[in-house]
């Protein structure tokens, strides 16, 4: 019988004290008979991508995406429409998406989990030509993302410092026309948020009923906010009942159309990287069961 290719994608940054991944740690784990290992490390955004792409034409069985959400995002982007397996050793600060599909926290757990090989097809989130497997956003995310990027700190204290301070100097988000196949909205909205996936990252969610494997997107469209609402909203989020606030547009969803009636740059976040949209119309849309995900 034919050894387990399996090829690891590390994101060298990611990780710290006794939370890191090598080689001999690895081996430790996947007996040589059975399992043939191969490591590969990130050297630039952009990078895994193109290594799990490379991986899929070697022959690779399972790609394992081992950083934080940005390293998973390249990783399965590389994988989709393949029938190759994603797996997630969750090396960051968020790690949404491995919550969302109950991989362990700790390295030797998620480890083990690959090793059985358990999989399930779940679908995929496009935003214009780009993949997003828990979340994208635009507004009021997307500018915390974009602080919490710039700032030298990690973790869950490091994000609500960005929360409340993009609160404290948020601006008026561009006018925006949104339509779906049921709902429109012409306004300038505090958030456009579109969700695959249950949780956020840090245990958070906006969209607790979301699935992976239901077919549909969840979206949310909060209309704009003074201050005070936006602290209570935040306060909402924080006690996991955001779905309580009046000014918030919850639907379910296959496509969604935007368009930015003013020509700028609008941030984005996808799976809590920080990017730019610099075209003004916007395609959100589905692919059901496009990967292939290791789960427990």
């Amino acid at each position: 019988m034919a050894a387990t290719i399996i090829h690891f994608i590390i994101n060298p940054i990611s990780g710290k004290g006794s939370n890191q991944l090598n080689l001999e740690l690895v081996s430790s784990v996947f007996n040589s008979e059975e399992f043939d290992i191969k490591t590969k490390e990130t050297l630039e955004p952009g990078h895994a991508k193109r290594l799990a792409v490379k991986s899929v034409a070697e022959g690779a069985d399972i790609v394992v995406a081992c950083g934080g959400d940005g390293t998973v995002n390249e990783v399965a982007s590389g994988l989709v429409g393949t029938d190759v397996g994603l797996g997630i050793v969750p090396m960051g600060s968020g790690n949404g998406l491995a919550s969302t599909l109950k991989i362990p926290k700790n390295i030797v757990g998620a480890l083990k989990l690959i090793k059985k090989f358990n999989t399930v097809r779940i679908d995929v989130g496009q935003i214009n030509n780009e993949y997003f497997f828990s979340n994208t956003g635009i507004g009021f995310d997307a500018k915390v993302i974009s602080y919490y990027s710039k700032t030298k700190g990690r973790g869950f204290a490091s994000y609500l410092k960005a929360v409340f301070s993009t609160i404290l100097y948020n601006t008026p988000s561009p006018h925006l026309v949104i339509t779906t196949e049921k709902k429109s909205f012409n306004l300038r909205p505090f958030l456009v948020f579109v969700s695959n996936s249950s949780e956020m990252g840090y245990e958070i969610s906006l969209t607790p009923q979301a699935s992976v494997q239901d077919g549909m997107l969840n979206a949310i469209v909060v209309e704009p906010l003074n201050k005070l609402e936006v602290l209570y909203f935040a306060f909402l989020l924080l006690t996991k009942k955001p779905q309580n606030f009046k000014k918030a547009h919850y639907f379910l969803t296959q496509n969604i159309e935007i368009k930015i009636v003013e020509k700028e740059c609008l941030l984005n976040q996808i799976d809590g990287e920080s990017t730019q949209i610099k075209t003004n119309q916007v395609k959100i849309t589905l692919k059901k069961d496009a990967l292939k995900a290791l789960v427990p």
